[in-house]
């Protein structure tokens, strides 16, 4: 039994293991577990304490080099505009008050018939041409280089007076130099439709809505035409987009080379219930 003195300065586990086999293992293992604690307590406190640190002294060692961030670096590369048709339309015909082109010169080649003279009247030998080289040319007096032998004058008429047929550019553009124009722009031509469209009573009852892509072609006069409904959405839906976009006014027409084409054009008509 302890006195007084004892249990004054006894701890808590003296108390509780009194009388008991203080060999036992947990009687060592309670006296110990405060030194335990504080010993887990500061390698817990140094190893945070390392963790924090490597960063600074990684860059200590490292020096002052700088690693590029690839992502960064990264390039924004950008869509290129789909090429410009290259092909030339025909010259524009003259004005109506431009003066008439000068005619025709016609390619003539020398031929004197031999003359027999003695040896003393000759003055110059002058060649002859091959009867090859006459052939399908106009003999003359002297040979002149004139301008009929270009393949692309076609037609003589008259006196010299050279007939060119104008070529019509009746092929379709997808991109110009100069593309069509709606009067009032784009906004205008989206006001348009939306103005003059009217809800199908069949799509209205089915509850359809979405869009239709309407293609049509803007002349070199400005007039729509060839209007055809790329993707359908059904329920009447169709045949009112056509029918609006066909109502359209003129259009500035598209210009390739300073002249006015044919472009293709495509619209999306929209059907919303509201």
């Amino acid at each position: 039994m302890m006195d007084n003195t004892q249990i004054a300065r006894a701890s808590l586990n003296d108390l509780v293991f009194e009388g008991r086999n203080k060999a036992y293992g947990a009687y060592v293992l309670r006296r110990l577990y405060n030194r335990h604690v504080t010993r887990a307590l500061l390698i817990a406190v140094a190893l945070f304490a390392l963790l924090v640190f490597i960063p600074t002294i990684a860059r200590m060692f490292s020096g002052n080099e700088v690693v590029d961030d690839e992502k960064m670096l990264k390039e924004n590369v950008l869509m290129d505009a789909p090429p410009l048709d290259q092909t030339k339309p025909p010259p524009p015909p003259p004005p109506p008050d431009a003066p008439p082109p000068p005619p025709p010169k016609l390619s003539t080649i020398k031929f004197t018939p031999p003359v027999v003279k003695k040896d003393e009247e000759v003055r110059k030998v002058e060649e002859i041409p091959d009867q090859k080289e006459l052939e399908d040319k106009v003999v003359a007096t002297a040979t002149v280089k004139g301008n009929t032998d270009n393949p692309n004058l076609e037609g003589l008429e008259g006196e010299g007076n050279a007939v060119v047929a104008e070529v019509v550019d009746t092929k379709v553009y997808t991109y110009v130099e100069q593309m069509p124009v709606f009067p009032g722009g784009q906004e205008a031509l989206l006001q348009y439709i939306g103005k003059n469209i009217k809800y199908p009573a069949m799509a209205l009852r089915n509850q359809i809505e979405g869009k239709v892509f309407v293609a049509f072609t803007v002349n070199p006069d400005g007039q729509v035409q060839d209007v055809k409904v790329t993707k359908p959405l059904g329920g009447g839906c169709d045949e009112e987009a056509v029918r609006v976009i066909k109502t359209l006014p003129r259009f500035s027409p598209g210009k390739q080379n300073g002249r006015a084409v044919s472009v293709s054009f495509t619209v999306p008509v929209t059907f919303a219930i509201r």
